[in-house]
């Protein structure tokens, strides 16, 4: 065994992860209706130069192409999200079967690969139509999240073994209703608490429909980092534990503990915000789970500004990488191991990864050898937090390939395969090679 995954156990899994709308197209075909990023993409200025999801990596039409290219990675599974406008146009009503189909052949196809499948429910394309009604600030929707993850189950729950709720709700509230960063570009702080607290419950009621019908493995992925003050100064300490509160704990917290954190509350409180909890929220929200989901990609450093509610990110002057993202790969080791001494919880890597400007092929081969270094570094820190007692149970790479980066449009590339987007030419990048005998030289 190598030394950058010395100390992982022997039954750890490795695979590669994607998204619907950043891959794969399609999106006005066979039913599917709008999803809050086909309209935003819209939205002039959304999104840098104009550019849409609307082709994206034409995985919808080359999906079989595609898994047998994930298979030839050597992984053990593939993590992927279904489009909910796809599978139930709209989000009410029952489901498009076109769009079922699609997936029930994606299915097929991983498991005749021997790769396992691992389904997330949703990967921010909220239906428009329940946007329109209110989206996530309104409670409603929680309930057709639920109601959506029954009908995707019925359709594939006798052939997917792992289920994720959510991906990274942090991103849906605080950048779709709060910076207005992400679809659908609100900009309201009190809008985005209320957005948080209703995709948890969203997730607690799909968490128990999905549990009731014998989900063996079931979870929710989360971004996090480190949150550390620049200083002794109260105001920078002070800063540093309202981003760990607004990133961590309003999440983690009432997942694992069934509450909310004290000193997040009085915060929210502070400007004028309340999370609309009603009786019986907690304990739905934390329904047990059997995996947590982590996505990582950076740490930050905090300094308090003259706005109590913002802190300033303070560079360490390390590299960084296309995404202006410093690399912080001890920040990686610290989190899981905070996760795990705080929270007592399984986990698995669900997205890790980096943008690097690998733009050019020569000769059918990519030489990033940042990314290559980029990943050996932060599979080693997986690997030395297993080692301090951390609960690590796989790592997926993010991303299988080059897509659709939301508000960067193409520009930015994360993909271990190389995309040709005039041409949907597929290119293994050293990356790719890499990690694939990393996998082998991990199983003896």
């Amino acid at each position: 065994m190598s030394d950058v995954t010395s100390g992982l156990p022997a039954d750890f899994f490795w695979g590669v992860a994607t998204s619907a709308y950043q891959i794969e197209g399609a999106w006005d075909e066979d039913g599917r209706t709008l999803s809050i990023w086909d309209t935003f993409s819209r939205r002039p200025g959304a999104v840098v130069n104009g550019e849409t999801g609307d082709v994206a990596c034409d995985h919808y039409h080359r999906m079989p192409a595609d898994v047998a290219m994930i298979a030839g990675l050597g992984v053990d599974k593939y993590r992927f999200s279904v489009s909910w406008p796809r599978i139930q146009p709209g989000g009410r009503g029952p489901v498009n079967a076109k769009g079922v189909d699609f997936y029930s052949r994606l299915v097929d196809e991983l498991l005749e690969k021997g790769v396992d499948p691992w389904l997330t429910l949703y990967h921010w394309d909220l239906p428009q139509e329940l946007e329109d009604a209110g989206g996530w600030p309104h409670r409603d929707t929680a309930y057709r999240f639920a109601e959506f993850a029954g009908l995707v189950h019925d359709a594939l729950g006798d052939r997917v073994p792992t289920w994720t709720t959510l991906n990274e709700p942090w991103c849906s509230a605080v950048l779709g209703y709060d910076t207005g960063r992400h679809a659908p570009g609100r900009t309201n702080f009190a809008e985005a608490v209320r957005a948080t607290h209703h995709l948890l419950l969203g997730h607690g009621l799909a968490a128990q429909d999905l549990r009731s019908r014998g989900v063996a493995s079931l979870g929710i992925t989360l971004n996090m980092g480190t949150h550390s003050a620049a200083s002794d100064a109260p105001g920078d300490v002070d800063a540093a534990r309202r981003a760990d509160g607004f990133g961590t704990r309003i999440y983690m917290d009432p997942l694992v503990h069934g509450r909310y954190p004290e000193d997040v509350l009085a915060d929210v409180a502070a400007r004028g915000a309340e999370i609309p909890v009603r009786a019986g929220d907690l304990e739905v929200i934390s329904t047990p789970l059997d995996v947590f989901g982590v996505n990582y990609y950076t740490s930050h450093v905090h300094r308090a500004t003259e706005d109590p509610a913002v802190s300033e990110v303070v560079p360490q002057g390390r590299p960084v990488t296309a995404m202006g993202w410093e690399i912080v790969p001890e920040g990686f080791t610290s989190l899981l191991v905070r996760l795990h001494e705080d929270y007592g919880v399984p986990m698995v890597i669900t997205e890790n990864g980096a943008a690097f400007d690998d733009l050019d092929v020569e000769d059918g081969h990519v030489a990033d050898t940042d990314r290559v270094d980029y990943l050996k570094s932060h599979i080693a820190a997986v690997a030395t937090a297993v080692r301090a007692g951390a609960d690590v149970r796989g790592y997926l790479a993010w991303s299988l390939m080059d897509n659709f980066e939301w508000g960067y449009g193409y520009g930015k590339r994360f993909g271990i395969v190389h995309v040709d987007y005039e041409t949907q030419q597929r290119t293994p990048k050293r990356s790719a090679r890499w990690f694939r005998d990393l996998i082998t030289r991990s199983r003896g």
